[in-house]
């Protein structure tokens, strides 16, 4: 019976022992009932996790969805930035991760500290940070933005006022390209999966693959790249596309091509191929998998759902001030799309 099953820690510290069959799923949506919750589950996440859970998007997106829907509580199948942000955004629930050491290392590449002594460093400069970052940061942050509405947001601010964004310098350089903005300051931060993906690894993938798309996250190292590969004339300026998570799904569901070489962490191919069976999407780094996010096992999940673990809490002064940076956010530019 899967009620009684042991969940153990494995050789690589993630919990297993348990196997996500039919007897799994009942038992995990029927606790989920039971403990008036909802399960969301990142872009990113296992196949088996995105396709149990109640809801499958990117943070933003989910963590929206988190503060509006009527369930007390709210099991994030994320990492932990993520599980943050409903919190914010949803002080009165009980959020839940079914993982608490599932961390970010571009959220961790930027600490409340390191944010205000840069502050410091530029008095009067506005604060944009990146939604995936830190509680902690976001409290020290005038305004928060995704990868879709980026642009948007260091462009709604003033010409004559400098800008601090963080914590992604690959998002930051793209900011910087389309709004020419030369008192835009960027913090050296970066997710190591998506600068993994590098620009020699795409010209090659694009090469033995003339008729393809290119779907790339700006969080890539090889975002540059793409651009240069554009402008040369190497591939099609119509094929190359740089996309949120969110907009890599709309995009999949309008494209003519019939092959598409995607630039980012692989759990999103799981969502392409269901929302364009008919297309041949591809990884242009199929080794780029996020450990943390794949601590959030079958096991972790029922643990989570059976015992009440592991709890998310922000300090309601952080999550005020934080708050307000995230809506902010919301008011400006393009309202949908998360990281």
């Amino acid at each position: 019976m899967v009620a009684t099953a042991t969940v153990e820690r494995t050789a690589s510290g993630v919990y297993g022992g348990v196997e996500p069959n039919a007897a799994w799923r009942d038992e995990v949506l029927r606790l989920a009932e039971e403990r008036d919750a909802v399960i969301l589950a990142h872009n990113y996440q296992l196949p088996e996790i995105q396709d149990i859970a109640h809801h499958t998007g990117d943070s933003l997106a989910l963590s929206r969805i988190a503060a509006q829907s009527d369930a007390q509580t709210i099991i994030f199948c994320g990492v932990h930035f993520m599980a943050e942000t409903a919190k914010i955004l949803a002080p009165q629930k009980t959020v839940l991760i079914p993982d608490e050491r599932a961390g970010c290392s571009l959220a961790d590449s930027i600490t409340g500290a390191q944010l205000r002594e840069w502050k410091a460093q530029h008095p009067g400069a506005i604060v944009v940070s990146y939604v995936n970052t830190t509680a902690e940061v976001k409290a020290e942050t005038d305004i928060c933005c995704t990868s879709s509405n980026a642009v948007d947001v260091v462009a709604s601010i003033p010409a004559d006022r400098e800008v601090l964004f963080c914590p992604d310098q690959f998002l930051g350089a793209h900011v910087k390209r389309e709004t020419g903005r030369e008192n835009l300051h960027i913090w050296a931060g970066e997710c190591h999966v998506h600068a993994g993906i590098n620009g020699p690894e795409l010209a090659e993938r694009a090469a033995a693959n003339p008729d393809a798309d290119l779907f790339i996250h700006p969080e890539c190292g090889c975002a540059t790249s793409a651009l240069y590969l554009s402008g040369e004339g190497i591939v099609p300026a119509e094929k190359v596309k740089i996309l949120s998570t969110g907009d890599m799904i709309s995009a999949a569901r309008s494209t003519n091509a019939k092959k598409v070489l995607v630039a980012t962490e692989v759990g999103m191919l799981h969502q392409l191929r269901k929302a364009a069976p008919e297309i041949d999407f591809r990884a242009v780094n199929d080794r780029a998998s996020c450990t943390y996010m794949k601590m959030i096992t079958p096991a972790a999940l029922l643990r989570c759902v059976r015992d009440g673990l592991d709890e998310v809490h922000v300090d309601l002064e952080t999550a005020k001030r934080a708050q307000g940076a995230v809506q902010r956010m919301i008011e400006i530019g393009k309202p949908g799309g998360g990281e």
